[in-house]
């Protein structure tokens, strides 16, 4: 499944999967169940660095959604999306990671 175009105002900011750069994904781009138990969730940075995610589903009586996320948030959920598009270092420029 790919992110369909969305186009969402929140706190008098329009956030839009067209011109957005889609950092990560839960879509399987192997064509084999490509629906993710009927939702998909995708990671996007604005062009003025502002993150969000989608929510898509094929599930009667749900709705497709857009939410705005602070950048940790978005981070967090970089690193539980399994499909990336991009390294975390280009998906976050500098934020550095710590050795455990």
């Amino acid at each position: 499944m790919d992110a369909r175009m969305m186009s969402v105002i929140v706190d008098g900011k329009r956030y839009r999967t067209e011109g957005a750069e889609l950092l990560a994904s839960d879509a399987n781009s192997a064509g084999i169940n490509e629906e993710h138990v009927g939702r998909n969730t995708f990671l996007f940075r604005t062009a003025k660095g502002s993150y969000f995610m989608q929510h898509q589903t094929t599930w009667p009586g749900e709705r497709d959604s857009l939410t705005p996320l602070a950048r940790e948030e978005a981070f967090r959920v970089f690193t539980e999306l399994p499909t990336k598009m991009m390294e975390y270092e280009e998906a976050f420029p500098g934020i550095k990671i710590e050795d455990a």
